[in-house]
């Protein structure tokens, strides 16, 4: 079919969505899309936009109380995710929900450590007091491999306990990363370039030693002593995979960024796997960017060779999956000007033509959904190729068209769509002057 014209495909648009009004019935057609699946995996077009995180987790609770939903993933580091899964169920030090963020202290901070996750933590606490001795208790995981050297502490920690001749193997195996002081991007230089011997064979053995003693530990002091093994154990999975990632990133972006890919969707697998060995269901909510949770197949990513979690566990689990995209217009967003650098509030530009976001725009809808699965004639008028818009921690406006577009056929991409013409930023629980001050308007001083 040839591409139809802009006006003839927002009527398309208009007439196939469902408007978002901010009644509590808002998502049942989502929640009927969703139907039995097991999976559902829910996007967002930046990492620092209020209203992808507010939506999530009113999305997130429906699915937990009306489907059954029993564990959230998220795109944080493990170590950091698990302190937050500790709280929720009871089990951690950490006396309030702002403790139980506090083992987010890498860049960017704000992407969990904002208002938004706050209240949402608090309310899978409150959640999980609420239900019955017997009932199995919502849990809380993190997906990425960035914590090399965090993950390592926290496998010495937990061998240090339960088996200090295990604890000395480990250590000595981990010592081999001791000349990068603790950076593992150096880490990944040295050893790259031949500069240093690699840790793959290290990070090898001790995962297999850990595995080789998870099942004796569950089968003897139950499931919560299990949830610590397993913690443990995929500490180590994180550290052997994160060697193998950082010694990636000088060898091809391509390279770097599937085998993260492949390690938050082996993660995920993982986690299925672990929850129904010990007799609990899975059901699992997703929250990643867009660019890893639709399918990259119907991307420009796609097609330059990278793959992505949305593609691995379509792949996997079929239509016991449902990926959801949100996308904006404009409006602000927090997100820093370089790598390392503040948080800064920033002016989101209006959308290119040519964009999903623009199309969007033109249908004069404030907020909506549509679905993309069972749209009927909208799914096959929105597998054309349009531009999509991604914004990650880092937004160059000055630059936007190379750095944060790419094309994609939205239908294949997605099964659903969350569309939210004009977005404010996530608001940090730690505000910068950087932050706080924001940017003018791009009127400014005209005020026009």
């Amino acid at each position: 079919m040839a591409n139809a014209p802009t006006a003839i495909l927002a009527d398309a648009v208009r007439e196939a969505a469902h408007p978002l009004t901010g009644d509590t019935h808002d998502y049942d057609p989502l929640l009927d899309l969703v139907g039995d699946a097991h999976f559902v995996l829910i996007g967002e077009s930046s990492h620092g936009t209020h209203e992808f995180y507010q939506q999530r987790a009113q999305i997130t609770k429906r699915l937990i109380l009306e489907k059954g939903f029993t564990a959230v993933a998220v795109e944080a580091d493990w170590p950091d995710a698990y302190r937050i899964n500790r709280y929720i169920q009871g089990t951690g030090d950490g006396a309030t929900a702002i403790d139980s963020l506090s083992g987010f202290k890498r860049f960017p901070t704000w992407m969990w450590r904002n208002a938004d996750v706050l209240d949402f933590i608090g309310w899978l606490r409150d959640h999980n007091d609420s239900l019955m001795q017997d009932i199995q208790k919502i849990a809380f995981y993190g997906l990425d491999l960035y914590s090399l050297y965090s993950s390592m502490e926290a496998v010495l920690t937990y061998l240090d306990k339960i088996d200090p001749e295990a604890a000395k193997r480990a250590r000595f195996r981990y010592g081999c990363f001791g000349d990068a002081n603790e950076d593992p991007q150096s880490y990944g230089y040295a050893s790259s370039f031949g500069m240093s011997e690699s840790c793959e064979k290290e990070v090898i053995n001790q995962l297999t030693e850990m595995q080789q003693r998870a099942g004796d530990l569950i089968a003897r002091d139950g499931w919560l002593a299990g949830d610590e093994a397993f913690y443990a154990e995929q500490n180590a999975r994180l550290v052997k995979n994160a060697e193998e990632y950082y010694r990636s990133m000088f060898t091809g972006r391509v390279s770097s960024w599937n085998l993260r890919d492949q390690h938050m969707a082996g993660t995920l697998t993982e986690i299925v796997n672990h929850l129904e060995h010990t007799g609990r269901q899975a059901k699992v909510v997703v929250w990643e960017h867009n660019s890893h949770l639709g399918d990259a197949r119907a991307t420009q990513m796609g097609d330059s060779g990278e793959l992505n979690v949305g593609q691995l566990v379509r792949e996997s689990y079929r239509d016991d999956v449902r990926l959801i995209g949100f996308t904006t217009y404009s409006g602000t967003v927090t997100a820093a000007s370089n790598w390392d650098m503040p948080a800064e509030c920033k002016n989101v530009r209006p959308a290119l033509r040519g964009s999903y976001e623009k199309l969007f725009h033109e249908t004069a809808l404030p907020r909506f959904f549509l679905n993309l699965k069972f749209g009927g004639e909208i799914t096959r008028m929105l597998q054309q190729p349009l531009l999509e818009r991604a914004i990650g921690v880092i937004y160059r406006p000055d630059t936007e068209r190379i750095s944060h577009y790419f094309e994609a056929r939205l239908s294949d991409q997605f099964d659903g769509v969350i569309h939210i013409d004009e977005t404010r930023a996530v608001e940090p629980l730690e505000r910068s002057a950087h932050w706080e001050q924001g940017e003018p308007p791009e009127t400014y001083p005209t005020g026009m």
